[in-house]
């Protein structure tokens, strides 16, 4: 008889058992599987992407789903299979899922190939940059060009947008290198615990969507893209800007790149993060604007630098023990869960107390304020933090950190701009 690979998974993939068959098949021996690696492990990255979710919704929905498709073994090869999966039950809950596979002979493999649409490979794109989350950089270069507009200054769109397109090519390059490093540490490989989107990394080159090498080379390119944009700034509005970009540059690329690790350092990553997209982002942009350098573009950076900053802390805790166990020793690991709540907690209260005292100061127009009608976010995603930091309902505090950040940054712009109707 044909070998037979019975794997379950719990609902986030996490495999909890693997046959003799599955380790015929796909060439793992159980415990190098079992609690430490997901299914998507077994499928390419595209089928992954494209494929697996509408799969499992099917077999929701009617019991099981049948269907062929081609899977990879852990040397790398692939092969056509038949897969069945079907949904699992403890006590009328469903907990997971089981996937039955038969391999199918070698001929069978253009047949058992899944069609790949072209919106997945660009959407495989946004995975591999994790080019969501540039609202963490670009909220606050609209925010610099508000303020800006607000104080009077005049600027082109052309700087706009050299400086906008710049930020933008710097940030994805820190991702690209940030997700290198945190593999070859094997920061990656040792974390099974992740939320995606929101932690442990885009897993690009755990799921075949590029390779080391690949992703490497990228990064450079996307660096050598902020290189151009920030060279063109300095030829218009004078060679300092290049310091706004060295810094971000090096920020960036020594967040996770050895010797200085500097997100293991124990409160050294998260400064770096407050401060790179804060303060030097609208600092940055201010001066790509005007030609001018000056303290209240930097402040005004502050409140929402503190608010990515949020978004990496609470991001850290469902990483944390894994975090630990390859020395990445940021905050929450050196504090520890339950106190690290309350660092939380401080960021998010310093962010709207700092707001303020920007508008009472003068620094930043009064109609700023209007940033704090964000606040209901703000209590939504500490709360969600007090009672979940332990368990897998977190993320929707991840996610509304990422929502408080952004709704916060959007609306302090549009005050800061409004001011100038007034």
């Amino acid at each position: 008889m044909a070998d037979m690979s019975v794997i379950t998974c719990d609902l986030e993939g996490r495999i909890e058992t693997f046959n003799e068959g599955a380790s015929r098949i796909f060439g793992y021996a159980p415990d190098e599987v079992i609690g430490r690696k997901r299914v998507s492990l077994f499928s390419p990255g595209l089928t992954v992407l494209e494929h697996v979710p509408t799969w499992l919704a099917l077999a929701v929905k009617h019991g099981e789903f049948e269907s062929k498709t081609v899977f990879v073994r852990k040397d790398g090869t692939r092969f056509p299979a038949q897969i069945k999966i079907t949904p699992t039950f403890r006590k009328g809950e469903q907990i997971g899922y089981c996937g039955v596979t038969h391999p199918l002979p070698p001929e069978a493999m253009a047949e058992a190939t899944p069609p790949i649409a072209l919106a997945t490979r660009i959407f495989a794109g946004l995975v591999i940059t994790r080019a969501p989350f540039l609202t963490a950089s670009l909220i606050p270069v609209l925010i610099a060009t508000a303020f800006a507009s607000g104080i009077g200054e005049a600027w082109s769109w052309v700087d706009f947008g050299a400086a906008f397109l710049g930020t933008a090519l710097l940030h994805l390059a820190a991702n690209t290198f940030n997700d290198y490093f945190d593999w070859t540490s094997g920061t990656d490989q040792g974390n099974n615990d992740y939320f995606l989107p929101f932690s442990g990394g885009s897993r690009s080159i755990e799921l075949g969507l590029i390779t080391e090498r690949g992703l490497w080379w990228l990064a450079w390119a996307l660096l050598a893209g902020a290189t151009a944009c920030g060279g063109w700034l300095a030829w218009e509005r004078g060679w300092p800007i290049l310091g706004y970009g060295i810094a971000g540059a090096l920020g960036g690329f020594f967040y996770t790149a050895p010797p200085l690790r500097l997100v293991a350092r124990r409160g050294l990553g998260e400064l770096l993060i407050g401060v790179c997209f804060g303060p030097i982002i609208t600092g940055g942009t201010y001066t790509s604007l005007t030609g001018d350098i000056t303290i209240e573009s930097l402040l005004i950076g502050i409140p929402t630098g503190l608010l990515t900053t949020a978004i990496l802390w609470i991001n850290e805790f469902p990483d944390a023990e894994s975090d630990a166990r390859t020395g990445k020793n940021h905050l929450v690991v050196t504090l520890g869960k339950a106190t690290a709540r309350w660092g939380y907690l401080g960021l998010l209260v310093g962010a709207f107390a700092i707001l303020l005292a920007l508008v009472a100061t003068g620094i930043a127009p009064a109609a700023g304020v209007v940033a704090v009608l964000a606040a209901p976010f703000a209590w939504q995603a500490t709360r969600t933090l007090f009672r979940e930091y332990e368990t897998r309902s977190l993320v929707k505090g991840n996610q509304g950190t990422i929502i408080l950040q952004a709704t916060f940054g959007i609306l302090m712009a549009v005050g800061m701009g409004a001011s100038t109707l007034w």
